[in-house]
């Protein structure tokens, strides 16, 4: 009893000095938004003495955050969107398709989590160029998709193969056509698989410089990521406003995080009592 005991004092520790570790460059992040310039630098890790908003302000009405925000929420919604649902078909297709075909095609799939798209630069360019599509959000989403495509494809063909043939067997028993299946069986019970493909895609996307710098020019398509960047000068940079708009930027990953946290967790739970 006192060893198990023991056991669980240490597992609170330990997770409590983890959760210290990790929360404090956000609240370092937060506290220095609320700072003067000369505040931060005397004391970057005090609670605020003369708290303002300005950096909050000046990035909204002068700093163009909420154009960069909007964009950046456009390209992450619709890309997020588009990745879920091919990636959910082409997984349930690839599971359920016995032949040496699908097992050609989900190596394929594979193969992209090992070589980078960012290799692809110069070809994704010229693509982009011939579709008239440079300078523009509509440029990332492809692109988007076409990078979270052999995550997704990797995780819910593997979730799906998990899931019992018997009652495959029974829907179609009934009746049911694979649209059916898909749509009514496959996935509600996907919403675990799914929401871990969309944190994990959520983040890469939202947070993602490169392609933006490359494919963006005009100011009026810009995204968060993009726009944080031109705050750093060479010679002056002003903190207040840049922690600011980080802090802006995170918002929408850790409401995301929240809420799809809670359902990974209810849909591993699922089942699990009787009654």
């Amino acid at each position: 009893m006192l060893k198990i005991k023991f056991n669980h004092a240490l597992t609170y520790i330990v997770l409590t000095i983890w959760s210290v570790i990790v929360l404090f460059p956000l609240w370092t992040l937060i506290i220095n938004s609320f700072k003067p310039q000369k505040e931060i630098f005397k004391d970057p890790f005090g609670f605020p003495k003369n708290f303002t908003f300005d950096g909050y302000i000046e990035a909204w009405n002068t700093g163009r955050f909420d154009v960069y925000f909007t964009n950046s929420l456009i390209v992450t919604a619709l890309s997020l969107t588009l990745i879920l649902l091919v990636g959910s078909m082409a997984a349930y297709a690839l599971a359920k398709w016995k032949s040496p075909i699908a097992d050609f095609l989900y190596v394929f799939f594979i193969a992209g989590l090992m070589i980078p798209i960012r290799l692809g630069t110069i070809d994704l360019v010229r693509l982009i160029k011939a579709l008239n599509l440079q300078d523009t959000i509509w440029s990332l989403i492809p692109v988007y998709v076409a990078m979270g495509m052999p995550i997704a494809t990797f995780v819910l063909t593997a979730f799906i193969k998990e899931l019992p043939g018997e009652m495959f067997d029974a829907a179609k028993v009934d009746g049911a056509s694979e649209w059916q299946i898909y749509s009514k069986i496959i996935l509600p019970l996907m919403r675990p698989a799914l929401a871990t493909v969309a944190i994990f895609n959520m983040i890469k996307i939202w947070n993602d410089f490169w392609f933006p710098l490359v494919f963006i020019r005009s100011e009026e398509a810009r995204t968060v990521a993009l726009g944080v960047s031109l705050l750093f000068g060479q010679y002056r940079t002003d903190w207040t406003r840049a922690l600011a708009v980080l802090s802006l930027a995170a918002v929408p990953l850790l409401i995301l995080y929240v809420l799809l946290a809670r359902e990974f967790i209810k849909g591993l739970t699922a089942g699990a009592v009787k009654g």
